[in-house]
């Protein structure tokens, strides 16, 4: 039996928040330049990995869309996965030449143009408070929970940009923005390393978080009319797209549209798998020599 389900995120949405994102990621790092503020430079390199991911889902979203074909029996769906892993790599490398930069910052100081910082920080907070806002009211799945996670994760980027200014402002205590920086960059890294091990665990095709074979094991063996399951396998062909394979051993064959409309049932309601493929296997008992009907004696 096969069974396909597909969640789209709308593209116009995410188009409209990349533009946002991206376009104040640009006056973001032109403000710290001239600002020589760390922190904002950084926060405009976490608002380009959001303007990433959010690309990555709208491309997602675009591709599937799009029919399988002959070359690609599943269809695209996976390039979402391929391009999250390269993005997330890419931004693991961004930080750590923040965390170098904001080093030699610490150990030489730069001047920080404090108003500018909490100027730009303020923007901040209300563009990604808007963008977080229009990701709520679209449909929610795997790529909008991503997209919304870095830009609440931005959200207190720009929340610690603000914080910098303010305290220079009244400090004249420069250090704090580069400390800042480096604080920044661990939120980058750590976001970006989730993203990196859920996006790898898809390509190796590892079993999805929130499955336990052990227990689809025992709720499918624990069927009447299911003697045992081999060959089990489940993987995310892509995001929210669980796959899931099997061989059923069965005693009776005619009973195996019931029970196959019944082990979907269970597949979809308990683990959320729709895209289902059992093969029923009849167990044959063989007969021996002495208890075959010819030999058997008369009484």
């Amino acid at each position: 039996m096969h069974d396909h389900s597909h969640q789209s995120t709308p593209v116009k949405v995410l188009t409209f928040a990349i533009l946002i994102t991206f376009g104040f990621a640009i006056v973001e790092a032109i403000g710290g330049y001239v600002a020589h503020s760390l922190a904002l430079i950084s926060d405009a390199g976490h608002m380009v990995t959001d303007s990433f991911t959010l690309i990555i889902a709208a491309i997602a979203a675009w591709l599937s869309t799009k029919p399988p074909s002959k070359k690609h029996s599943f269809g695209l769906g996976r390039a979402e996965i391929m391009g999250a892993w390269i993005s997330s790599f890419i931004m693991l490398i961004l930080c750590l030449m923040i965390v170098i930069e904001a080093i030699l910052r610490i150990q030489t100081p730069t001047p920080v143009s404090s108003v500018p910082v909490m100027v730009i920080g303020a923007i901040g907070m209300g563009i990604n408070l808007f963008v977080a806002w229009i990701l709520s009211r679209t449909e929610q799945n795997l790529n909008t929970r991503a997209a919304m996670l870095h830009v609440m994760s931005d959200l207190l980027g720009s929340i610690a940009a603000l914080a910098a200014g303010v305290i220079i402002y009244f400090t004249h205590w420069s250090p704090i923005d580069p400390i800042l920086s480096i604080l920044i960059s661990v939120l980058i890294f750590f976001s970006s390393m989730r993203l990196l091990k859920e996006s790898l665990s898809v390509l190796m095709e590892g079993v999805p978080k929130h499955i336990s074979l052990p227990l689809l094991t025992e709720k499918i063996v624990g069927h009447p009319q299911v003697s045992d399951m081999h060959d089990l396998h489940v993987w995310n062909l892509s995001s929210g797209q669980v796959l899931l394979t099997a061989h059923i051993d069965i005693e009776q064959l005619d009973t195996w549209p019931t029970t196959l409309q019944q082990l979907r049932i269970i597949l979809r309601d308990e683990f959320l798998i729709e895209h289902v493929t059992l093969q029923p296997e009849l167990i044959v008992h063989p007969i021996t020599f002495s208890k075959h009907p010819l030999n058997q004696k008369k009484k």
